[in-house]
């Protein structure tokens, strides 16, 4: 866990009200589909205004957007998907779900909805998807909101390194014991406990015949050389960028989010106190004061 320094500017966290015990916020909707280099993607949108696009991270969906783009939807419309072999979409054996497939998805889905310059939010693997099609693809944006990105190496965990090298086995593993370390890993991801709603959300595309291998599929599929192949190109990005860090991240320290910051942007990194690397559910108020701040600077 990264020590606290009393010389960050956090964004405060709210008074705790104990453990989360219910989420009743509504999911989002996917009615839309789009086929892209053969990948079947699903994708929803909701609001009026200039379009917004929001990227997840892995291993979790669309769903970790439910509580803060309904709060942006009366000024953007904002377009948000399942990255290939995520969520609601398309799940295959062989299927490649690596990160040198999601910003070639993400680029045909700038196509499909003809968007040019949108604001993007990204976290996690949507980060580095968002990057990486910056730099490879040249999609251009009006602002990047980043978070707890994986962008930096060093990244992949001892486990990651695990799965890669056993996938077979833990693809086989039974449902009981797949159920009880998926919830496990999941809770990680999160500073505070996750609610039961929560964990269900984010395990439900994991189950099953076809979720549980697509699921040590994506991980497997983690490489490192895919962030490393852009490294070298990270620049200040010719809009502005917002990196938001959580300062209890246990997977990628802040510092990382620090150097991130120097490295793309002309602001230095905002940390979010008490919150994890899933800051959606640590803090979604700070992600959605965040883009706020962002759009209203234009």
């Amino acid at each position: 866990m990264t020590p606290r320094s009393p010389a960050r500017h956090e964004t405060p966290a709210p008074a705790r009200t104990g453990p989360k015990t219910k989420d009743v916020t509504r999911m989002l909707d996917l009615p839309n589909t789009a086929t892209i280099a053969g990948n079947t993607v699903r994708w929803g949108r909701i609001g009026s205004g200039p379009p917004l696009v929001a990227i997840h991270g892995t291993p979790f969906s669309s769903q970790v957007w439910r509580r803060i783009l309904p709060e942006l939807a009366d000024r953007r419309s904002v377009y948000y998907f399942d990255l290939v072999g995520y969520g609601a979409s398309e799940k295959r054996a062989g299927q490649d779900v690596s990160l040198a497939v999601q910003n070639r998805a993400l680029a045909g889905l700038f196509a499909e909805w003809q968007l040019e310059r949108p604001d993007v939010l990204a976290h996690d693997f949507g980060g580095a998807t968002a990057l990486r099609a910056w730099y490879l693809d040249g999609l251009r944006y009006a602002s990047l909101t980043i978070f707890d990105a994986v962008a930096l190496a060093p990244w992949g965990s001892p486990f990651v390194q695990h799965v890669r090298n056993h996938e077979a086995a833990f693809a086989g593993m039974p449902d009981y014991m797949h159920r009880a370390l998926l919830r496990a890993y999941l809770q990680t991801a999160a500073h505070k406990p996750l609610s039961e709603e929560a964990l269900e959300i984010y395990s439900a595309p994991w189950l099953g015949p076809v979720g549980q291998p697509a699921f040590y599929r994506q991980i497997a599929q983690m490489d490192q050389r895919f962030t490393d192949e852009i490294a070298p190109l990270l620049g200040r990005l010719d809009c502005p960028v917002s990196v938001l860090w959580g300062t209890e991240d246990d997977w990628i320290p802040f510092e990382k989010g620090v150097e991130l910051a120097g490295l793309i942007s002309d602001r230095p990194v905002q940390p979010v106190s008490d919150a994890g690397h899933l800051v959606q559910e640590d803090r979604p108020e700070a992600i959605v004061a965040a883009v706020l701040r962002q759009i209203q600077r234009r």
